[in-house]
This record gives structure tokens, sequence and C-alpha cells, in this order.
């Protein structure tokens, strides 16, 4: 027993001696950071920025700098709130009846109403940014998007220095996404941006995206111009689009984007993403887009648009051969409104719309653009191509009216004709010798439908002449000397024919 104390002792006081000449070690070489192999940046040898190096990024950023300078200022913040009108849901109340209370609030605001299920209102509070674009006397002008503020019915200006205003909708718009507010101020410093011109916006162009993303005031991002001329918005949104990289998130809606010299060339309005931030896909609207609404929405309080009175369908190379017009470039008038501005100026459906006053037509949004850009009461060169041949119609245009655009009654011939492809007739087992085209869509209350027209019928003749195939069918739909029309069709294998429409 005294043998093993001793020898834990001799153990134990070897032990500690190690333990402070480890210590002492430690300490004196973090004290002496020079002794360890350690290199600090300061220590280091620095190889100097040449002089021109740094000049050209003081350049950029001084830039940078005045394009800001210019810029924060005339971009807002706008805080909305938007007074919604729901149904109060089913089961609210339903504890009160369930314990007794059948004649409880819920069953007296049913019976005030009529019957109907009571209805309650709650505010959606949203958050934007803007542009002030416009000063007339001390009312200030400025645009948004119609998704940030074109149901609001509060809006809150708030500017870059933190002054605030009461905003008041002037008017909006969702087929373009853009809406434009207003404010009054007696400062006459307030600046006004200058508004560019987007046509000329290229591919690789420097750009600045301005505004207030997930509520951060007065961003600013930097980037290029990715592509022009996109198309595919949301909520059938018909405008083209530019692409660009500068970061754009939730919040950022409404706010410009600017190019070098200070110009806004577009308002931003959407972005593609699979987590809901920016991930270098952000969509502007241009602003030649909207120039002419931002006049319509002082004016009128929306916007005005031409009407032509054609259900246009992009014509791809498929539809184009079919048509046997493989290498015409525009958009086919698949259908008319009886009476409309291409009734009376000559448009047939069947034609292909290949030019407005002059300006190519690229895609079907172009041309509903551009027609919608025109002014009622305006007198328009189109040139399309019907049966291979080029002609030049002058059209009166009207003004849109969304009830008439809704008549079907009105629309001629009330479906889309379609090509009877190899595709089709094995989707519809038809034998493959079988000539005709296919019925699509046939709208409700239109003439198809009132003659009876059902989707998926071959049409196989067209008052007693055969059709071929979309060549053939245009043409005799077509022929103003007919004053009925019927059609032979194909139906589940049986042959039938349809009522008469009389023209």
């Amino acid at each position: 027993m005294k043998t093993f104390t001793k020898k834990t002792a001799k153990l134990l006081i070897i032990s500690l001696a190690a333990l402070v000449s480890f210590s002492l070690g430690v300490f004196f070489s973090t004290r002496n950071p020079g002794s360890a192999q350690t290199a600090f940046a300061d220590s280091l040898a620095v190889t100097p920025i040449p002089a021109d190096s740094i000049s050209i990024l003081e350049g950029m950023q001084k830039a940078n700098r005045a394009v800001t300078a210019a810029v924060l200022p005339t971009v807002v913040t706008l805080d909305v709130v938007e007074t919604k009108t729901v149904q109060n849901s089913p089961l609210e109340g339903f504890p009160w009846f369930f314990f007794g209370n059948p004649g409880g609030e819920g069953e007296k605001d049913k019976e005030q109403q009529g019957g109907e299920e009571p209805k309650r209102e709650y505010k959606a509070e949203g958050l934007g940014s803007g542009v002030i674009i416009r000063k007339s006397g001390d009312t200030y002008y400025l645009l948004t998007n119609h998704h940030v503020a074109g149901t609001a019915n509060e809006i809150q200006v708030k500017m870059y220095d933190g002054r605030e205003f009461t905003g008041k909708l002037v008017g909006g718009d969702e087929r373009k996404d853009i809406a434009l507010v207003s404010f009054e101020s007696k400062d006459s410093s307030i600046p006004v941006a200058r508004m560019g011109n987007s046509d000329t916006v290229q591919t690789g162009d420097i750009v600045f995206a301005v505004g207030s993303p997930l509520g951060y005031m007065s961003s600013v991002t930097q980037g290029i111009i990715s592509a022009v001329g996109r198309s595919g918005g949301p909520n059938g949104n018909i405008n083209d689009f530019i692409q660009t990289d500068a970061a754009i998130n939730q919040g950022n809606s409404g706010g410009p984007l600017v190019n070098i010299y200070g110009e806004i060339v577009g308002i931003n309005s959407w972005i593609a993403s699979s987590s809901g931030g920016s991930q270098g896909l952000g969509f502007s609207i241009p602003i030649n887009n909207v120039k002419k609404a931002i006049d319509d929405f002082i004016s009128n309080g929306k916007i005005r648009y031409g009407w032509l009175g054609v259900s246009l369908m992009s014509a791809d190379k498929e539809l184009l051969a079919a048509l046997g017009q493989e290498n015409v470039k525009g958009a086919l008038a698949s259908q008319i409104f009886l009476g409309s501005p291409a009734d009376k100026g000559g448009i047939l459906p069947g034609d292909v719309v290949i030019s407005l006053n002059g300006k190519e037509v690229k895609s079907v949004d172009q041309l509903v653009r551009d027609v919608g850009d025109l002014v009622s009461g305006e007198s328009a060169a189109f040139k399309v191509i019907r049966a291979g041949k080029e002609l030049s119609l002058t059209v009166k245009i009207e003004e849109r009216d969304e009830k008439t655009v809704s008549d079907a009654s009105r629309l001629w011939p009330g479906f889309m004709p379609l090509p009877l492809n190899d595709e089709m007739k094995k989707q519809f087992k038809l034998d493959e010798k079988q000539k005709g085209v296919i019925v699509s869509g046939v709208q409700a209350k239109s003439p198809a439908a009132a003659i009876g027209l059902q989707s998926g019928d071959v049409i196989t003749a067209v008052n007693d002449n055969e059709i071929k195939g979309l060549p053939d069918f245009y043409l005799r739909l077509s022929d103003k000397s007919a004053k009925e029309i019927w059609f032979d069709v194909l139906r589940e294998g049986q042959k039938v024919s349809t009522m008469r429409y009389k023209r």
C-alpha cells in the first residue's frame, strides 16, 4: 500500500511539470506572434494597383454615383391598402348555433341580406415602388404597376428624403399591368424622371433597377439587358418585356429600369423564380409601351384602346404550311367580328396580316399592342396575304369596347379551324385519305354554335363544295356572293349537315 502511494505521487509530479511546461510555451508563443508560423496582411509585400486601373474604376464609380443621384429622388415607395369584401365562411358562427343560439348575429345578417350569406370587409396591405414622370401645377404623377396600385383604396407615397404624401389612383389597366398615381405638393423642387426610348435598348446595355425590394427603400441594383422582346407575361399581359439580370425582388414592382443616361427605359414588373427571390431573371415593361397610357389615364381615367375586330392566332410554320404560305411572317386573322372595322375594311378570316402602317408584324402580341395604340377614327394601312397574294387594305379604327369584344354572337365563324394532319387523323380515328379541316374551340352563342357545329367535327364541304384543306375552307367561307353558309361535317363516323346561317 505504501509502495503504491509513492509511485502515484511520483507520476503526479511528472504530469504537473509537463502541464506547466506546455502552458508556458503556449503563453509565450501567443505573446510573441512573430515566433509562430502566422502571416498577417499588413506584414506582406503588397503589389500596388496601377494608377490607370484606379482611374478607370474611379470613373465607373463616379458614373454610378451620378446616375443614382439623378434617379433616386424621383423614385418612391408606395404603401397601398385595398378594401376587399368577402362572404363569411359557412363555419363562422357554427359554435354559437351548436350551443343553442340559432338566432345569432350571423342569422340576423343573413336575413337582412335577403337570405344570402353575410359579407364582411377586410383590408389587404401591400408595398411597391413607383417613379415620378410628370408634373402639372401642384400635381405630380407617378407610374407603377396595376398589380401594385390598380385597385387600392388608400395609397401613401413615401419620398426618398422621408417626406410622405397621400396618393390618389388616377387609372389602372390590367392588360398592360400599368397604373398612374397622383399626389399634391407645392414644392416645385421635386424632380421628375426623364423617359427614354425603349426601342433603342439592346442586349448587353448597362441598366439600374431602383425601388424598394422587400421593403428596403431606395435600393439600387446594377446589371445588363439580358434580352428584349420577351413575351409570356403573367395574367394575360399583352406587353413584350425587357429581360434584365439586375436584381429585382418583391417590392421592386413599379420601380424604374434606368439606362446609363439616367433615363427610364422600363417599369419593373415581374420575375421568373423557383424560390420567390431574385435569380437574375427580371422583366420590365418597355417605357414606350405605356407613354400613350399616361395621357389616356389623365384624360379619361383609363386606356382607350384602338379596336380592329379580329381574333388573331400565331401563324407558326405548320399552320402557314397548311395555308400554302411557308415563307410568310405575320398573324393569322382566324375570325372576324361582323360589323367591325376589320369587316368593313375588307379583312377576311384566313388573311395573314404582315404589316401595319409600314411596320412589319412579328407576333400576335405586337400587332395587338400596335392596334391598341391607334386612335379611334384613325385610318390604318394593313397589308395581308390572301390565297398567296399580297393585298393592301385601309381600315378605320374604332375604340375597343369590352361589351362588344365579349359578344360572341358577332364572331364569325365562331370557331378555330385547324389543319387535318396525320396526328389529328390518328386522334379522331379517321381514314388516312380523309380531307377537310378540324373544328376547334366553338364559342358559345356564336354563329358556329347556332348552326350546330361541335368541336371535333371534320368539315368536309362548305355550301356543298368539297374542302381539301384550310385554303379551300377560307376561300369558300369568304364568298360574299353566298347569302347563306352551311357545312357538311363528319361526326363520330356519321356524315351530317348543319343548319344554315344567313349573313
